[in-house]
């Protein structure tokens, strides 16, 4: 009982603007005709705050406060059907509309259902009349990927709430190119969309490290009963800083690759790792310069842009593309 009584007071010291605007509402609607010294008592707040507040509420909000100097109290001289708890600008509402249709990656997740719902609540609180039509703005922007993961719902809504609580898990893993699966054990460290796929860090007893795992390759997950803290100093930003993807190594690469003049300008157009640096070449070519721990994503990604792409650095990285472009060539004729 004494921990909840010092919770509560812990809340009502901490209550938020919005919050104590709300209640100072429900009051005057519910024509109590409050008073700077009674909500003061109840908000457990200054008279000189409710003061603040009021004015925001009818300056700001638009709402129709007024006093009444008989009944010593204020009071609304039309009536109030919704709180206007959320204001936006027009910029505000697109960037809304581009965030729920963004949960494309989300979808059929743990946090597709929470996501939606904090939206709706939002689209809920704006006013009738808007200048901005949203229709014209769900007809203008979308969001497409060219390969959506499949996943298993119940297996990542059970790697969801294990990393969330920090429990202990055990499940089947396959591994890529292998049909068999072996069992691991892990303490779940962290849930990551990267690149519109998800992954999971964790840390495998089986090999005593953090290990990379792909949540469509888990099966048969189980709790242990277990539960763990995490390795300090664990940081995701960290451990993927050299890394081209999600696979880190202990290496050290300075990779330098060469695009032509038809490929120079997509690789200008974005950030592809936070070491690169680019520098101009000859013929509208371009170089692009990386620090990185590890090349078997990097290997990938050059194969991807065919004969636009050519690897001047380290030596190792070039024979590996050589030879799978010459495997590309065997396995096509």
């Amino acid at each position: 009982m004494k921990r909840s009584r010092k919770m509560a007071i812990e809340v009502r010291q901490t209550r938020p603007p919005l919050d104590r605007m709300l209640r100072i509402h429900q009051e005057v609607q519910a024509l109590k005709f409050p008073n700077s010294a009674t909500l003061g008592r109840e908000l457990e707040i200054s008279t000189k705050t409710v003061h603040r507040d009021v004015e925001f509420m009818r300056d700001r909000l638009g709402l129709p406060l007024e006093w009444d100097g008989a009944k010593n109290g204020y009071y609304y001289t039309r009536p109030v059907t919704n709180f206007p708890t959320m204001h936006f600008t027009e910029g505000e509402l697109v960037a809304l509309v581009v965030a729920e249709k963004a949960l494309q990656q989300y979808r059929g997740t743990t946090f597709e259902k929470p996501l939606l719902s904090a939206i709706k609540k939002m689209e809920e609180s704006l006013p009738d009349t808007i200048s901005l039509s949203l229709s014209d703005v769900h007809q203008t922007i979308s969001f497409r990927t060219s390969a959506e993961q499949i996943l298993d719902l119940e297996v990542f809504d059970a790697l969801a709430k294990a990393t969330a609580a920090q429990r202990q898990i055990e499940f089947a893993y396959r591994k890529p190119s292998q049909q068999q699966t072996e069992q691991r054990r892990v303490d779940p460290y962290h849930l990551a969309n990267i690149n519109g796929e998800w992954y999971l860090f964790a840390y495998d007893h089986l090999r005593k490290d953090i290990r990379t795992f792909v949540p469509a390759r888990i099966k048969s997950i189980k709790q242990t009963g277990k539960t763990f803290s995490r390795v300090a100093g664990f940081s995701l930003e960290q451990r993927l800083r050299n890394s081209f993807g999600v696979h880190s190594g202990k290496d050290k690469f300075d990779v330098v690759i060469r695009f032509n003049d038809k490929a120079a300008d997509y690789i200008r157009e974005k950030r592809w790792h936070d070491s690169q640096e680019l520098k101009e070449a000859k013929g509208g070519a371009v170089e692009l310069r990386m620090k990185l721990s590890s090349l078997a994503e990097v290997e990938r990604w050059v194969l991807s842009w065919g004969g636009s792409a050519a690897v001047l650095k380290p030596r190792e990285l070039a024979d590996s593309v050589a030879q799978a472009a010459k495997r590309i060539l065997n396995a096509s004729r």
